[in-house]
């Protein structure tokens, strides 16, 4: 079987909906939650409060 000598290097596209791109915001997102989490019982109360 011939085995090829030049193997072609996968660029990852610059913009969209894209595996990479959604996990990275998944988990900014936790974390973001958690430190507002981590703020409110600091406060004691919620950030978002109506006078």
């Amino acid at each position: 079987m011939l085995q090829p000598t030049l193997v072609p290097k996968r660029q990852l596209p610059r913009f969209g909906f894209h595996t990479h791109t959604e996990l990275f915001n998944g988990r900014a997102a936790m974390l973001g939650f958690i430190a507002l989490l981590a703020v409110e019982v600091n406060l004691g109360h919620g950030l978002l409060v109506w006078p």
